[in-house]
């Protein structure tokens, strides 16, 4: 009868050794009870060997079962990462939206545009009292004289020459006829321009052009501080070797021709002139404007 229950045990151990790995837990306790009742026997028997691979594979299978264990445990919840607000168990309530209140419709005031600048007519000229000059180096008071003239000022030139400082060599530069130019009229509205170099760049030809407009347009005459030759329209030659001035009291074609009031000869005082060979001729020089 012993022998009949070991021979089972021993089958039953051989396959549950087989089986899946869910069954380990039954095969363990017949192990145990095979160890703690009849283990002495089971050892002196012929089927020892095989009991011997068959508690390894019970061990084996014990391991295989707490891996198995392992894996089918539920995988953690991942922990929320730095930085992170955990969500609200509860859903914020919205907030009830104010209500708009009611607001008389008033009309949103019109933008009053700036009214634009009147675009300069294509030729104008100034009415001026014309004047030659008393002496031989007061072209610098006769232009300045010429100039005021246009805008309704009568001084002697005398009176200029002592402002502008004109010696028996003449009026100094530029700078000297805006500074009485600007004492004289209210606003002080003249600006000096000096060309420097041997002959005039295009930009300086477009500034001469454009302040001739500006001030002819304003009622206003140009000083020129000029040195050297040019011809004008009529092919009438000028030379000045020693510097001159003269006065602009008129434009035409957009400031592309101007008119020159010339203190230096009585029976030629008035000619016209491109604009371009002007600011040659001022080269080395300057205006006033």
């Amino acid at each position: 009868m012993e022998d009949s229950v070991k021979q089972t045990l021993t089958r039953q151990l051989r396959r549950l050794a087989t089986e899946r790995p869910y069954q380990v837990v039954a095969a363990s306790a017949a192990a145990l009870a095979l160890a703690t009742g009849t283990g002495a026997v089971l050892v002196g028997t012929d089927d020892a060997p095989t009991t011997a691979h068959t508690t390894t594979a019970v061990a084996e299978m014990r391991g295989d079962t707490v891996a198995s264990r392992a894996d089918t445990r539920a995988e953690p919840t991942p922990s929320t990462p730095p930085g992170s607000a955990a969500p609200s168990s509860a859903a914020p309530s919205p907030s009830p939206s104010p209500t708009p209140k009611a607001t008389s419709a008033a009309p949103s005031p019109v933008a009053v545009s700036e009214k634009t600048a009147p675009k300069p007519p294509t030729r104008k000229v100034l009415d001026y009292d014309f004047q030659a000059q008393t002496t031989g180096y007061y072209c610098g008071p006769a232009a300045v004289r010429n100039a005021l003239s246009a805008a309704g000022v009568d001084r002697d030139q005398d009176t200029l020459a002592a402002q502008l400082g004109t010696t028996y060599a003449g009026t100094n530069s530029a700078l000297d006829t805006t500074r009485v130019l600007n004492a004289t009229l209210k606003g002080e509205p003249y600006s000096t321009t000096m060309l420097r170099g041997g002959s005039a760049t295009p930009t300086q030809m477009d500034q001469l052009q454009a302040d001739v407009v500006e001030a002819i347009t304003d009622g206003r005459g140009v000083v020129v501080n000029v040195a050297g030759s040019a011809t004008d329209t009529d092919g009438g030659w000028h030379s000045f070797p020693g510097g001159h001035y003269v006065a602009v009291v008129g434009y035409a074609d957009d400031g592309r021709l101007v008119k020159i009031a010339d203190s230096a000869d009585a029976s030629y005082y008035s000619y016209w002139m491109s604009t371009t060979d002007l600011a040659h001729w001022a080269a080395t020089r300057g205006y006033s404007s």
